[in-house]
């Protein structure tokens, strides 16, 4: 897996990633959280695929950090 987050189809709702805010690109700040909605409509970005978080941020995924979503129980 792309742990670096510049591959959309390795990203999902419901995965934990770390994400770099449009404010926070000069210090480099990472913020974690949970992926709610996916931005970016390209295949790849060298940047990193833009996300929303849960918690309403928006950023460029800098790191996947795991797999949230392999973890939920499946719906009946």
């Amino acid at each position: 897996m792309n742990a670096d987050g510049t591959v959309r189809a390795f990203i999902r709702p419901g995965m934990r990633v770390a994400i770099v805010q449009k404010a926070d690109q000069i210090s480099g700040k990472t913020t974690q959280g949970i992926v709610k909605e996916i931005l970016t409509n390209s295949p790849t970005h060298p940047h990193g695929i833009k996300v929303r978080l849960e918690t309403g941020a928006v950023g460029r995924v800098k790191r996947i950090i795991h797999d949230c979503v392999s973890l939920r129980p499946k719906a009946p």
